[in-house]
């Protein structure tokens, strides 16, 4: 079902959503959080067992939320989280 769904645009359906979750007020998307949310929503082809063994976000939706908000949002590596840009943060994607 996995091929279908990437097939159908489905992981830029997802990526959507979370970026909608911030049009919910919220300043934060935690990754540990957001992936069960996105298991639940969407199902199991979005996500999967990292070689760590944690939940982790389908590399096809990442990069479609990456696509999406290169230019409003940065990845905070120490949360694990993303927030929105602010005028201090580096250009780059990831943040300290």
């Amino acid at each position: 079902m996995g091929d279908e769904a990437a097939a159908s645009g489905r992981p830029g359906e997802v990526a959507r959503w979370m970026l909608a979750r911030f049009d919910d007020g919220r300043h934060w998307l935690y990754q540990e959080t957001v992936v069960y949310q996105i298991r639940s929503e969407f199902g199991d082809e979005f996500v999967y067992l990292n070689r760590n063994g944690n939940l982790a976000i389908a590399k096809p939706v990442l990069a479609e939320f990456r696509r999406l908000t290169e230019a409003t949002h940065v990845w905070e590596r120490g949360t694990r989280a993303w927030r929105p840009r602010t005028d201090r943060d580096k250009p780059t994607r990831g943040q300290v």
